[in-house]
């Protein structure tokens, strides 16, 4: 069978005495700060509201929405029945869990939330957050796969397939996160970055935010088919997983964003 040996990286990025920094952490933190920097450019390069000093503010409230719903998410999404019996591990995010159609939901509920308080556009809004999103994704889906977590399905004729530690079967897989990053993280970013400089595209308020819906759901959904299903879940309806039917719904609104951003003049 074909195999890469998998890179010996330990999770743990450094430890300051009791401290521990794990490089998941640390992919959380980039996200968030490169992605705010990232809005910050794009903001100061169209006058008036939403400005560079609004997404300043928002930067709590998105790492809130991110980490509450994310946690939420995979609590409802992904093993409900086992925190149902174990309500307290519920809080013990340490141990990992974590899902992004959940954190995507805390971070449109903080959108509008935020915006109807400053009196904004959450479309508007929404369409630079969008826009950044792939940053965070590309390094969250870098540090999956340093964890060597969330792995692809078994490919044993693959060149490039890896053998991870954590794989109770020891087999070759698919390295799906590699995949991920590249798919809603690279592309994906370098795809908003040239629409949202378009005016055509950047005057209509929500389309930014429907492209994003569409390219992650797609992205997400083919990405699917080579990573391994959640142990607790398998496959669900006609054999597709949770991710796959999560996403389905995403890219069924970004179509609808899209389709009223179109109807829409372009602002100058």
């Amino acid at each position: 069978m074909l195999a890469i040996a998998f890179p010996a990286i330990d999770p743990v990025a450094f430890e300051l005495g009791p401290i521990v920094i794990r490089w998941y952490a640390l992919a959380y933190l980039a996200g968030f700060v490169l992605g705010w920097r990232y809005c910050l450019a794009l903001a100061r390069r169209t006058p008036g509201r939403p400005s560079a000093e609004d997404y300043d503010d928002f930067l709590t409230w998105a790492v809130v929405g991110v980490i509450l719903g994310g946690r939420i998410g995979y609590v409802l999404f992904y093993n409900l029945p086992f925190y149902l019996q174990n309500p307290l591990d519920a809080l013990m995010v340490w141990h990992g869990g974590m899902s992004f159609h959940g954190g995507l939901i805390g971070v449109l509920g903080a959108i509008l939330l935020f915006c109807w308080k400053r009196g904004l556009s959450p479309l508007a809004f929404g369409d630079l957050i969008a826009a950044a999103a792939p940053i965070g994704l590309f390094f969250g889906r870098i540090a999956n796969f340093i964890n060597g977590e969330l792995y692809g399905r078994p490919a044993p004729d693959v060149s490039w397939a890896v053998v991870f530690p954590r794989d109770p079967l020891q087999v070759p897989r698919h390295p799906s996160q590699l995949y991920e990053a590249f798919l809603e993280g690279a592309v994906l970013f370098v795809l908003l970055a040239i629409l949202v400089r378009m005016p055509a595209v950047r005057g209509r308020a929500g389309m930014t935010a429907g492209i994003f819906f569409i390219g992650y759901g797609l992205s997400r959904i083919v990405a699917e088919f080579f990573r391994e299903p959640d142990a607790q879940l398998g496959f669900l309806y006609a054999g597709a997983t949770m991710g796959q039917l999560l996403s389905v719904p995403m890219v069924l609104f970004g179509v609808w964003l899209v389709a009223q951003a179109r109807r829409r003049p372009a602002a100058v």
